[in-house]
Formats: structure tokens, sequence, C-alpha cells
């Protein structure tokens, strides 16, 4: 008799073994064996209860096709969900100024820093699973860390520990943000997961809620919740939707070789940092727009100690681009330079092969909507004359990014 609970007719065949036959419906299945030790094991399996069972030397055998039964949960999984995939964009973002205001007792500092999001970023496609024990993450690069080191798995973790969910995803990473750049790749990745997961859910948290919490996994990834442009002062994050006067045209150019952040703090010497008041820098730029004078980064010192090669590289872009960019500084604790005003590139880094493995990169400021997640740039077109511009300097670009990254496209 056939149990109405389970996929499978079951019979008894000669006493001591009973035979699997599956039961008439839409998909066939092939024969596959799989092996258990024990009947709890097959009645635990991944594919549900299985009520029938032949004994053979001591294990027990079933007959199944496991792509076929993987497809079939899949698509179980779309019917009863509200959301079965979603794929956002993740950008990065760069420091305007930074400025370390103090050295707390616990050895940690206090910074206040201008930080917009821009239009370089991974894309992250997150889908539910049908597995419901553990996430599994997936990337294009080597070297990323795919389990609960990585902050995508940290911040879908928190989000069921804040919520008590029990949604698991299947993420797969599409990595165009270098590591090791200052420009915060990972914290909006983790920022990316948290919103997702609150989509996946019901939107069962608000945007502060999923701000605030982000906290515990990442000092800078509440930075990636705000619309825009924000400050960050002492910890607090305080939007700017209106400061900047225009959004100007930006370069990144970044070695191969990254600054450890722990290294970089190991090296700074407070009493050598700008005394300048960072709300004073946020009334300039508000006023005047993004220039030298305000982009001071109390981390560039001790990051040129630990990377001398990359101060040489901030003054060549400085030399070279005379006039050509408003200002040229590093972001968060490097190794990213930033050249804001223009998208022509300082000729160098075509003619000289020192720097024939730079990572080299166009973009813009970003913005998004409240209650929408940031989307991606459309692909630049105006007219011709900049489409062709921008396809020669694209591929200047791509022609001497580094290999397994691609930089992300110019914004004309």
């Amino acid at each position: 008799m056939a149990s109405s609970s389970c996929p499978f007719y079951r019979s008894t065949s000669p006493p001591g073994r009973l035979i699997v036959q599956p039961r008439r419906c839409a998909s066939s299945f092939q024969h596959i064996r799989f092996h258990f030790k024990s009947k709890n094991a097959v009645n635990q399996h991944l594919f549900g209860r299985i009520a029938a069972f032949g004994l053979e030397a001591g294990r027990k055998q079933i007959s199944y096709d496991t792509q076929e039964r993987f497809n079939n949960l899949a698509d179980e999984t779309e019917k009863n969900d509200k959301l079965s995939s979603l794929t956002l964009f993740s950008p990065c973002k760069i420091n305007i100024f930074l400025r370390i205001t103090g050295k707390r007792e616990d050895g940690f500092h206090d910074l206040a820093s201008l930080f917009h999001v821009i239009s370089l970023g991974d894309t992250i496609k997150f889908s539910s699973s049908p597995l419901k024990t553990k996430d599994q993450l997936s990337t294009n690069v080597a070297g990323v860390p795919v389990d609960d080191k990585n902050l995508i798995i940290k911040a879908l973790n928190l989000f069921r520990k804040k919520t008590g969910t029990k949604c698991f995803f299947w993420v797969h990473l599409d990595k165009k943000v270098p590591t090791g750049a200052g420009l915060g790749g990972g914290s909006s990745n983790a920022a990316t997961a948290l919103w997702a997961a609150n989509q996946f859910s019901g939107c069962l948290a608000s945007e502060k809620e999923l701000q605030e919490w982000s906290s515990e996994i990442g000092s800078d990834i509440p930075s990636f919740s705000p619309v825009g442009l924000h400050i960050v002062l002492d910890g607090i994050v305080q939007d700017l939707p209106h400061v900047l006067p225009f959004h100007p045209p930006m370069v990144l150019i970044k070695p191969q070789e990254a600054c450890s952040t722990a290294e970089v703090y190991k090296r700074l010497h407070f009493d050598k940092t700008s005394s300048i008041d960072p709300l004073v820098l946020l009334e300039k730029v508000s006023e005047a727009g993004i220039s030298q004078d305000i982009c001071i980064n109390d981390l560039e010192p001790p990051a040129f100690e630990v990377l001398p090669s990359l101060k040489k590289l901030k003054q060549r872009v400085l030399s070279a681009g005379s006039g050509q960019y408003d200002a040229v500084f590093m972001s968060g604790s490097g190794s990213t330079i930033v050249g804001v005003g223009s998208w022509d590139l300082p000729q160098f880094v075509y003619d000289e092969d020192d720097y024939k493995d730079l990572f080299l990169s166009a973009a813009s400021f970003l913005t998004r909507e409240e209650n929408q997640w940031y989307t991606e740039p459309p692909s630049p077109a105006s007219s011709e004359d900049k489409m062709a511009r921008g396809k020669d300097a694209e591929h200047q670009i791509r022609k001497h990014s580094n290999v397994g990254i691609k930089p992300y496209r110019i914004l004309l």
C-alpha cells in the first residue's frame, strides 16, 4: 500500500529484503545507488523520509536521480516562497576626508569621515536554498573566503539571530572591487546581504535596525545604509543628501599591493594628525565642492610608511595631472589613490612598465532612493562622441587592469 506521505511504494520480496518502487508521477527517476548505514540515516536524509529500503551486505540501498530531486526541491521552494532569488548591486565607497579625532581606552580610534558611495561595485545573487541548515557561497575570484569568515555569511547569520528567521541562501559573489583597497568592498557586501535577507523575510526589520545591527560585525558596514553621502562622527552615521553642490567624475588607481589596516593604525601617531575641525571641512565642501585642501586623510602618512611605493604613486598622479584633477588622495587605509575631477587617466600609467599592473577604474558618485537598494548605473550613452571616447578610455583601462578583477566602466 502506498503511503500518502512518501513518494515511494513499499513492498516486500523475499524475507529480510525490501524493494523500492517509485510511484507513478510526472517526473521519472534514474537508478543511482546511495548507501546508508542505518534506518535513521535514511529517514533523516535531505530528500525526505524514505519508507522503503533494501538490505544487502549489511547496508540499505535506495535509488533515485539526485539532480532531479534537487530541481524538484528548488521548484517547490519557488512555489512556496514569495521571493526565490534576488540580484543586487554592491557598491563600494571613498572617503572624501578622514580625520582621526581620538584614541579610546579600548585601543580603537574615533574618527570623523565624509563617505560617498560610488559606481564601482560587485554583483551578488541570492537564491532561497532548500537546504535549511547552512548558507552556500561561491565567487569568481580565488582567495576570497566562502565560509563564515566572509562578511556575507556573517551578515546572514546575524540577520537570523536578530529576527529568528530560518531562511538560508545560495549566494554567488561576482567580485569586481579589489580587496585591500580602502574602498569597503567587503563591508558593502555585508550591508547588501542584510538588505537581501530582509527582503526575503518580508522586511521584518527597518533600515535603521539593519544599520544598527550591522555595526556588530564591522565598523564600516553602517556606512552603506544611508542614501549616498554621509558623515561619520565618533561612530554616528548621519545622512547628508544635499551637501555636495555637484557630482564630479573620478578615477581610481590601485597598485597590486594592499595595505594592512591593522599595520596602518599601528604606525599612526596621533600627535602628527591634522588639527582641522571636521565640521569646517564639511562646511567647505558644501560651499565649494571637493578640492585638495579638503581631502585630508590622517591615515596617509602611516600607509605610506607601510607601502612607500604608494606615496610615490600619489605624487606621480598629482604632478602628471596638474590642473586635471581637483583633488588627489588616498581612500580609507589604502591602497587606492583617487583622482577627482576627470575620467582621463594620467599618461604615465600607459607608458611606463612599472605601472602596467595597476587596477584602474573610472567612477562617479552613486545614490539611492529611500527604501530601495542601490542599482547598477546604466551604460554611458548620450552622444556619439561621448560613446566613442568612453569606449576608447574603457579599452585603455581594461588593457592595463589587474588579471582576475576587471574595472567597472567609464561613466560619461
